[in-house]
């Protein structure tokens, strides 16, 4: 699993400090589960362990179209580390019955219950350890950085980014996979009684049950992330961006490929700004390059074709179709006391935030603080306008104790803004100059 280390996330140790023990596999490499007999024995093993079951799953980003799980790794204590293949079988329901009134121990369960609920495993309760670090304030909340910073090992991380879908996996690849199971059930100890000395625990404990019910969304209008966008101009050639970006989507599903691998971004970016109208013309712009420029030319100038025959009125514009608030950046002008409230309660916010040594976004989502102060409610009698806002606030999805931190702050901003802004204190008359 990703786990948000870069291979060179951990600081060197100073001069005088010495190196952290490497974390090793406490009990050997497991074989690899990929049988129905050896799901059995895993299932049988995992069902009468106690305890959370620490999960992972490794998938390929960066090689392949789909977000699918290549490896499964679990621990539990008492039946030991399994790795299993999920491309192996065509149903995990045995093990998906071992583990469904177990809690999971998952680091950055977001990321990984997409493909798990693929596969047909979905947790009745579970304990996000990267969520956790989070809560407490950690600055760096990767797995190897938390496992260092709270339970002084150090874990080599040179394999995050493989291709697991290469089949048979090397095993060092195995042995980094295993190893990420094998701490969690410590790392989970040691962070929930943290939370609880912090008391932080109930804040936790809401965060993780909303995260039963998370759904991977797919991103409205992906295409325009592509990078290098900045460099567009005009309205055909957003629809120009848009057209390749799509025509590559389509082959990368097809060859579950990565779409990066066809053609990259810089050279949709390129050709959309040329706007070829021939192969020829496509090959010859400079920038335009990739496994599947010249492969698929016909397929590109096809799309560019059909851009340069649309009507203005179908191409796309800069800005996105949203129903909500307009940028921050636009407030000041369509309405000043919007923008000032805003202005309050980022600053408030932030203030609390550090108080209570959390990142300001988990204090409360952006997007909810904008939605709110956009269209605050009408009233402004301090008590029923403070219950309006944590009514919108919890409507829009923040969890109880965001509302409670951030319910005041909100509120406070509302009413402050709709007064006028403190005159300037006149200047002291200066003497006059000799």
């Amino acid at each position: 699993m990703p786990d948000n280390d870069e291979p060179n996330d951990l600081e060197e140790p100073g001069p005088d400090e010495p190196e952290r023990p490497l974390l090793l596999l406490r009990e050997g490499l497991p074989a690899i589960t990929d049988t129905v007999a050896g799901l059995a024995d895993a299932c049988a093993a995992i069902a009468a362990g106690t305890g959370p079951v620490a999960i992972d799953a490794e998938r390929a980003s960066g090689y392949r179209y789909s977000n699918r799980a290549y490896l499964i790794q679990l621990r539990r204590e008492d039946a030991g580390t399994w790795l299993v293949d999920p491309i192996a079988f065509k149903s995990l329901a045995p093990l998906a019955a071992a583990i469904e009134v177990t809690e999971w121990i998952l680091h950055a369960a977001t990321q990984d219950l997409p493909c798990l609920t693929d596969v047909g495993l979905r947790p009745g309760s579970l304990f996000d350890t990267e969520l956790a670090g989070r809560l407490l304030g950690y600055p760096r909340v990767g797995l190897a950085t938390l496992v260092e910073t709270v339970l002084g090992g150090r874990m080599k991380k040179e394999h995050s980014a493989v291709d697991w879908s290469r089949r048979p996996l090397p095993e060092p690849w195995l042995e980094y996979a295993a190893l990420d199971v094998e701490v969690l059930v410590e790392l989970r100890d040691a962070l929930a009684a943290q939370l609880v000395e912090a008391g932080k625990d109930e804040w936790a404990r809401q965060e993780f049950e909303g995260l039963l019910s998370f759904e991977a969304t797919t991103r409205v209008e992906a295409w325009r992330r592509t990078s290098g966008m900045h460099r567009i101009r005009g309205r055909r050639g957003l629809g120009a961006v848009r057209a390749l970006w799509e025509a590559r989507d389509q082959l990368a599903e097809r060859r579950d490929v990565t779409p990066g691998r066809i053609i990259p971004d810089s050279a949709i970016v390129a050709a959309a700004q040329a706007m070829p109208t021939d192969r020829d013309e496509l090959l010859a712009v400079k920038g335009f390059h990739g496994r599947g420029a010249e492969r698929y030319a016909s397929r590109w100038v096809s799309a560019l074709r059909a851009v340069a025959a649309m009507d203005e009125s179908d191409l796309p514009t800069r800005a996105p179709r949203s129903d909500g608030p307009p940028l921050p950046r636009a407030w000041a002008d369509r309405d000043p006391v919007a923008a000032r409230r805003l202005s309050l309660a980022r600053l408030a916010l932030g203030e609390l935030a550090e108080q209570q040594g959390l990142p300001v976004e988990n204090v409360l989502t952006p997007d909810y603080l904008r939605r709110v102060l956009w269209t605050p409610p009408s009233t402004r009698d301090p008590k029923s306008l403070r219950a309006a806002v944590d009514a919108a606030l919890s409507e829009l999805g923040a969890r109880p104790w965001q509302v409670a931190l951030a319910g005041p702050v909100v509120t406070t901003a509302i009413l402050e803004a709709d007064q006028p802004p403190p005159e300037p204190e006149p200047a002291e008359p200066t003497e006059p100059a000799d």
